[in-house]
């Protein structure tokens, strides 16, 4: 083989490298993102539970002192 056959064959080799690699990186970025939206979903119903809790707990009636003071 020739000395210019064998670097584009080295070339070949770590493009291909590369290209396996940025599709795995694709990939986690996909997981990732979907952890991402679950997690937003998750604070969204949070915040809803929070805030109807907070509602709540403005109706509650005042404080009284106990009949026995």
């Amino acid at each position: 083989m020739s000395e210019e056959t064998n670097r584009i064959t080295k070339l070949e080799e770590i493009v291909a490298h590369q290209a396996k690699t940025i599709e795995e990186l694709s990939d986690q970025l996909a997981e990732q993102w979907k952890v991402v939206e679950q997690t937003r979903a998750k604070l969204d119903r949070l915040t809803e539970r929070f805030l109807s809790l907070e509602e709540q707990s403005l109706e509650a009636p005042a404080i009284t002192r106990p009949p026995h003071y």
